[in-house]
């Protein structure tokens, strides 16, 4: 073992960011790389269209809808801690990104909308989080609009999502009453002071209750603020670290994140309680972070992050041992040696080369077409982690080129794209035109934007027959050369070469299963 990796470890701290569309995630993300000194003024990218947009917001789209579409990957120290943060996409068409992304981090932050309570998606995500056991820390969020009470807020996350709370902040007023938060760990009321826009606020603690400032500061709320802490204190439930470490407990924060209000108490408990890297499971064995041979895995591919090279960029989550750059890596999947000199840490779409990483890391390696989610990079050892897997798309919408000079531009669009797993690419065994799987209408929009802004395609989505996706294996001894052949109209070939079969029901995908000796029909599929 490398005498600085237990020290590396030891600093830090890879997350996703999660919520349902609008509880202000984004705004949170930027006010984390504020604080962290990573930017100088939280929303400095604006797009030409629009007012609304962020740093971590970064694809046309995204700028001009004020949506995030597709995870951000951003690293950045804080104290001593060296943070990887993911900002996921929060409209639930975009889910199966997040899903990949919480296979690649050890802690989740998720934000809930003070007015709105736990949400639909994040019901959703919460479901993953759990399955992977991991830890969550929770931001009520807005609590300078309309909020609702906070006691029924944490009785509802304890019912709607099966995690026990335990207050580390407590709000003091709400809505345009809203003054600050109350740490109720060092007992301290944390006033505010408001700030020039994008910028950091000043902050003041008054550690007694019963300081006739705190009168003079919020007036009617004092007496407010000392009953209701009296009343927390002694209904709370005690954080537990192994409860919050198994997912089963969330510490959770009160605050704002547009005006800064209760984020640096968010960050500091956070850098403090959050896990350093966790073990992974491969399908052979579990490697330990520990390790001093090195060993990763791919959970997002990109393409076009940079519109100048129209690059595509493959994201590895480091699990063991260190990363130098220049060093060889044995690309397990097509046994072939990869000499990795140009890999990238990120802010957003800003990029740098890396000259060591250690586990927990999100680091780039330039693609080419070679690399595939679920990929694992190793020095030599054979391993394949443990992913989630591919699930079966729900709409399903032909392409139609408008421009036929720009068949192989459309598909090279539509390959890069579908490669990213944001959509999903079918080509039929007869005819040419490609299908597109996807799991809500919004990811056509987007595909059809990105055709147009990066690969200079019109083209359109016409509605087709299809509502049912299954991947086809057949059992050992089976010879299912012939299958496209007895199931033309039916054969399809995903993105990657598996053979599928798409129908207009599920009786008809039955009915082919049942006709075909030893062969059968599947609603997943793993990376692999």
């Amino acid at each position: 073992m490398s005498a600085p990796l237990p020290k590396e470890l030891a600093r830090r701290r890879t997350f996703a960011i999660i919520s349902h569309p609008d509880a202000g995630k984004t705004t949170l993300t930027e006010k984390l790389l504020l604080f962290g000194g990573a930017i100088h003024l939280a929303g400095a990218v604006k797009a030409k269209r629009a007012a609304r947009s962020s740093t971590s917001d970064w694809i046309a789209v995204e700028r001009e809808r004020g949506i995030s579409v597709s995870t951000s990957v951003m690293n950045f120290d804080y104290a001593d801690k060296a943070l990887n943060l993911l900002d996921t996409p929060g409209h639930n068409d975009f889910s199966e990104d997040t899903y990949r992304t919480l296979t690649a981090v050890d802690s989740v932050l998720m934000v809930i909308d003070a007015a709105k309570g736990v949400e639909a998606q994040t019901r959703k995500l919460l479901e993953v989080c759990r399955l992977k056991r991991t830890p969550v820390i929770t931001f009520i969020n807005k609590m300078d609009l309309e909020a609702r009470d906070p006691l029924e807020l944490l009785d509802e996350i304890e019912k709607e999502l099966g995690m026990a709370t335990t207050p580390f902040t407590w709000p003091v007023g709400r809505g345009s009453d809203f003054k600050g938060v109350y740490d109720l760990r060092e007992q301290a009321f944390v006033h505010y002071l408001h700030a020039e826009r994008g910028h950091a606020n000043e902050r003041e603690k008054l550690t007694d209750l019963d300081d006739p400032r705190i009168d003079a500061l919020i007036g009617r709320l004092a007496a407010t603020l000392r009953d209701e802490v009296d009343l927390v204190q002694g209904a709370s439930e005690p954080y537990d670290a192994e409860r919050f470490e198994r997912g089963q407990l969330t510490p959770v924060f009160f605050g704002s994140a547009v005006n800064n209000f209760g984020v640096r108490e968010l960050l500091d408990t956070f850098c403090e309680l959050a896990p350093s890297p966790q073990p992974r499971e491969t399908h052979t064995r579990v490697v330990m972070p520990e390790e001093s041979d090195f060993s990763g895995f791919v959970f997002k591919i990109q393409a076009n992050m940079d519109p100048r090279h129209r690059d595509r960029m493959a994201f590895m989550r480091v699990c063991s041992g260190q990363f130098r750059r220049g060093m060889k890596l044995l690309h397990v999947r097509t046994g072939k040696p990869l000499i990795v000199r140009n890999a990238m840490t990120f802010l957003a779409r800003d990029r740098s080369i890396v000259e060591e990483a250690w586990p927990g890391d999100i680091i780039g390696i330039p693609n080419h077409g070679t690399i595939r989610i679920a990929d694992t990079f190793t020095e030599g050892e054979d391993l394949a982690f443990t992913a989630l897997p591919k699930f079966a798309p729900e709409l399903f919408r032909r392409v139609r080129l408008k421009d036929p000079m720009k068949v192989k531009s459309l598909q090279k669009g539509l390959v890069q794209i579908c490669e990213e797993g944001a959509a999903q690419l079918f080509r039929p065994s007869l005819g040419s035109d490609y299908v597109i799987g996807a799991l809500g209408v919004l990811q056509f929009e987007v595909i059809e934007s990105r055709l147009k802004d990066e690969y200079g395609v019109d083209a359109a989505f016409e509605a087709c027959p299809f509502r049912i996706c299954r991947w086809v294996t057949f059992d050992r001894g089976t010879d299912g050369s012939d299958f496209d052949q007895h199931w033309p109209r039916d054969s399809f070939l995903d993105e990657f070469g598996n053979l599928c079969v798409l129908t207009e029901t599920r009786f008809r995908a039955d009915w082919i299963a049942e006709k075909t000796p030893g062969c059968r029909l599947t609603s997943t599929m793993e990376l692999a």
